[in-house]
């Protein structure tokens, strides 16, 4: 009977491990120089391109960002739908 429930205690830690290792993305950071502010978003001059970035109501330090103030974001990649698409056949060969 131990060994059941030290088995399932070991799986269930090593479940959550993988996923919480699987919902972590990575992050990313830009500095530059805030070109424009809007309710939900900026756009952040990096020079040689321009960025947009969006905020959320929870996002720290969104009410500090001022156009003309030198800001650093950091930011994740993460995709929020994907869809697959089939590949296009490749035309038969001619014998």
């Amino acid at each position: 009977m131990r060994i059941r429930t030290t088995a399932l205690v070991i799986a269930g830690v090593l479940a959550g491990a993988v996923l919480g290792f699987a919902a972590a993305a990575a992050t990313y950071q830009k500095t530059g120089v805030v070109k424009e502010v809007a309710a939900d978003s900026f756009t952040l001059d990096l020079g040689k391109e321009e960025w947009r970035f969006y905020t959320e109501g929870a996002t720290p330090g969104k009410d500090a960002i001022k156009a003309g103030a030198k800001v650093t974001v950091t930011y994740k990649q993460v995709a929020t739908k994907i869809e697959a698409k089939e590949a296009a056949k490749a035309p038969a060969k001619k014998k």
